[in-house]
């Protein structure tokens, strides 16, 4: 299993910026997905963006297209999420995520290795 540890959320005014960063622990191989998801309080979590690990290929979420660049760092086995032009609907609790194999990279319900989650608040 691989452990993944989540860091920069915070507090930011609409039109700002932040980047998330997940370090993952353990062994990940090319088939490896890495994701970002958000949930608010009483909705399902949402699918952000994701990653996967081999080729850097991307997928995103209409609603952050252009916005948000997720992006790896192999030697440091880290993932990140740069957000830039932040919303107040941006608001939510940011969780990595990982999976070999991943069929439906949308799906959270797909990945099994999952960070604690990091807090993303905009204000307007």
């Amino acid at each position: 299993q691989v452990q993944l540890v989540e860091s920069g959320g915070g507090l930011v005014q609409a039109g700002g910026s932040l980047r998330l960063s997940c370090a993952a622990s353990g062994r990940t191989f090319s088939t490896y997905y890495m994701g970002w998801f958000r949930q608010t309080s009483g909705k399902e979590r949402e699918f952000v963006a994701a990653i996967r690990w081999g080729d850097g290929r991307t997928y995103y979420a209409d609603s952050v297209k252009g916005r948000f660049t997720i992006s790896r760092d192999n030697a440091k086995n880290t993932v990140y999420l740069q957000m830039n032009s932040l919303k107040p609907e941006d608001t939510a609790v940011y969780y990595c995520a990982g999976q070999q194999f991943v069929g439906s990279y949308y799906r959270y319900n797909e990945y099994g290795d999952w960070g604690q989650g990091t807090q993303v608040t905009v204000s307007s």
